[in-house]
C-alpha cells in the first residue's frame, strides 16, 4: 500500500526545517568548474523554481541533490538531516525524486509494472502476484487523483499522462520533494494547465516542488519563489511576486535586460514576388483548406497549441510531409511535394522542431553539421574540400556566436542553445529566400533565445520570407502578423501589437466577446 497523502497541514510553518538546503557546494571535472560554492533552500509546500542560462549548473545541482553524485565541497540536508550516502538508493528515493524532461518511462510495460517496478508483490512460489500489483497500483494513482489505467500500457499513454505516473511512482516511495525539469517543453497550453492543477493540489497535499524551466512566464505563473544560477554561482533567491521579469533576466545574463523588444525597420515587399505562397493545401486528420502568402522581408507567425495543424503545415512546405491537396510555391518556384532537397533547392531554409531527432547528427562536427546542407560548396563532383568546410564552418561560427573550442567538435559536446545555433546555421548557410523554423527557442536560455530571434529579425531584414510556427510568445512577438489555427483551420490573424491574452485565447478557441 502506498503512504497516504499527507493532509493534515498545508506545509508551509516557517519554523520547519528545508525540505532541502545545499550550501556551499563546489564541483569541478578537470579545470571546468560546474558549480561554485553554490546552494539553494527550498522550503516545505513551496513550487521553486531554478532558472538560469544553459551552463549555469542547473543540471549538477540536480545530480548532486539526487544522489547521483557528491559534491567536492559542501552540504546537503534534508530536513535538517545530512543526505544519505550515495550508495543506500533506497533512502534518497523516500526523500526526492525527478520527473526528467525525457521520460524514463519503459513503453513496453504496463502502467502498473512501471509504476512498481522491482517491487512486485511474490507469492510463496516467488511468482509475481499481478492481481495484487494492478490493485497496488489502482491505489496509488486513486490517492494521488491520478486518472489512468494501471493496466494499460505506458506507450501509449500522453506525455502529460507519464508525467502524472512518474509523479504517482516518486511518491510510492514516501518522497514529498519532486524535482520537475523542463515539465511543459513537450506539452500544449492545455495540458500544461492541467499539469499546473495538479501540482497545486499536490501542494496542498504536503508535496514540495522543484521547478526548472526556460519559459519566464510559466515561472509567473506557478512558482512561489525563484532561485537563479549564473556562470555556476548563486546569484539570487526571491519570492516571485517581488522580482520583476526585467529584473529576472538581468539575474540570469548579468545585463540589463530591455523592457520591450526594439522594432527594426524592415521593407517588406508586399508588391513583389512572394518568398512563400500556400495555396488550399489540405491533409487528412492535419490540416485544411490553408492559403497564405509571405512577402520578401516579412516575418510570419503560424501559431496554435499541439494539435492545431501548424506544425504539419510548416512540415509540409519543406517537403517533409506530403498534402493530399494543395500547392506550396517558395520564391516563386512550385516545391514537389514529399521532397525536402527540392524545397531547399528552390530556397527554403529549415530549423525543425526536435533538434535532438532532426537538427543535427550528434557524433558529427559542428563543421560537418553546419555544411550538411550545402554539398556543393564544399568541393567539385561530390567530394568534400576539408579547407573549404571549415573556412565556411568558421564563418558560421562566427555569424551564430557558437561557443565551441574547435569546429571538429561532436555537436553533442555542446549546450542546448549552441546545439540550436548549429542548426541554425545550417538553415542559413545557403543564403534561402525563406526561412521556416519550428519552436526555434524551445529548451534553450533566454541569452540564446534573444540572440536567434535577433538573427531571425536580420535574415528578414536582409529580404528573405520567415515563417515561425509555434506556441511560444517570445517567438511570435517578432512577427510582422501571426496566423492562428486551431482544429486545422486558419482562424484568425493578429497583427503586431497584440496583448497575450488576445493571442492565447485565440489559439485555445476561445472567443474574448462572447
Amino acid at each position: 500500500m502506498p503512504d497516504a497523502p499527507a493532509r493534515a497541514g498545508d506545509g508551509r510553518a516557517t519554523e520547519d526545517p528545508p525540505v532541502v538546503q545545499a550550501t556551499g557546494v563546489t564541483k569541478k571535472y578537470g579545470p571546468t568548474v560546474a558549480l561554485d560554492d553554490a546552494g539553494i533552500t527550498v522550503a516545505a509546500g513551496q513550487t521553486h523554481a531554478l532558472v538560469g542560462r544553459n551552463g549555469a549548473g542547473k543540471s549538477t545541482l540536480v545530480s548532486i541533490l539526487t544522489g547521483l553524485q557528491a559534491p567536492d565541497e559542501g552540504t546537503v540536508t534534508f530536513a535538517g538531516r545530512p543526505a544519505p550516502g550515495l550508495a543506500d538508493r533506497d533512502a534518497w528515493r523516500r526523500r526526492v525524486a525527478c520527473v526528467y524532461q525525457k521520460s524514463t518511462i519503459i513503453p513496453a510495460l504496463t502502467v502498473a509494472e512501471n509504476l512498481f517496478l522491482n517491487r512486485y508483490d511474490r507469492g510463496g512460489t516467488g511468482l509475481i502476484k499481478w492481481s495484487a500489483l494492478r490493485r497496488r497500483a489502482a491505489e496509488l494513482l486513486a490517492a494521488w487523483s491520478v486518472d489512468v489505467d494501471p493496466a494499460r500500457l505506458a506507450g501509449d499513454l500522453s506525455v502529460e499522462q507519464r508525467q502524472f505516473v512518474e509523479i504517482a511512482r516518486a511518491l510510492s516511495f514516501g518522497a514529498r520533494f519532486v524535482i520537475l525539469d523542463e515539465p511543459t517543453a513537450q506539452l500544449d497550453g492545455a495540458a500544461i494547465q492541467r499539469l499546473f492543477g495538479r501540482i497545486r493540489d499536490l501542494q496542498a497535499q504536503g508535496v514540495t516542488f522543484l521547478f526548472i524551466s526556460h519559459h519566464l512566464q510559466e515561472i509567473y505563473e506557478i512558482c512561489d519563489v525563484v532561485t537563479v544560477f549564473r556562470d555556476a554561482r548563486h546569484i539570487v533567491t526571491a519570492p516571485v511576486a517581488d522580482l520583476p521579469r526585467s529584473g529576472l533576466v538581468a539575474a540570469m545574463t548579468g545585463e540589463n535586460a530591455a523592457t520591450e523588444r526594439h522594432d527594426r525597420t524592415r521593407t517588406i515587399d508586399a508588391a513583389g514576388p512572394a518568398a512563400l505562397n500556400v495555396d488550399a493545401l489540405t491533409a487528412a486528420d492535419a490540416y485544411r483548406d490553408i492559403s497564405f502568402r509571405i512577402a520578401s522581408g516579412e516575418i510570419v507567425g503560424l501559431a496554435g497549441a499541439a494539435g492545431s495543424g501548424r506544425t504539419e503545415v510548416a512540415e509540409t512546405i519543406v517537403g517533409l510531409r506530403v498534402a493530399a491537396a494543395g500547392r506550396v510555391e517558395i520564391a516563386g518556384r512550385h516545391a514537389r511535394p514529399g521532397s525536402v532537397p527540392d524545397a531547399l533547392a528552390a530556397g527554403a531554409g529549415f530549423v525543425p522542431q526536435d533538434r535532438h531527432h532532426q537538427g543535427f547528427v550528434p557524433d558529427m562536427s559542428v563543421a560537418d553539421n553546419g555544411t550538411l546542407s550545402v554539398p556543393g560548396k564544399l568541393g567539385p563532383h561530390g567530394f568534400i574540400d576539408g579547407r573549404r568546410r571549415d573556412a565556411l564552418a568558421a564563418g558560421m561560427i562566427e555569424n551564430l556566436a557558437i561557443k565551441t573550442p574547435s569546429p571538429q567538435l561532436p555537436v553533442s559536446g555542446l549546450s542546448g542553445g549552441n546545439q540550436q545555433k548549429v542548426v541554425m546555421a545550417r538553415a542559413l548557410a545557403d543564403e534561402p529566400r525563406l526561412l521556416v523554423l519550428i519552436n526555434p527557442t524551445a529548451g534553450i536560455d533566454v541569452r540564446s533565445k534573444e540572440f536567434l530571434l535577433d538573427k531571425v529579425e536580420q535574415t528578414a531584414q536582409s529580404g528573405a520570407g520567415v515563417l515561425i510556427a509555434s506556441d511560444e510568445l517570445d517567438d511570435l512577438r517578432v512577427c510582422d502578423r501571426v496566423l492562428v489555427m486551431f482544429q486545422g483551420r486558419v482562424t484568425a490573424e493578429i497583427g503586431r501589437g497584440w496583448h497575450d491574452h488576445e493571442l492565447v485565447a485565440a489559439m485555445e478557441g476561445m472567443n474574448l466577446d462572447a
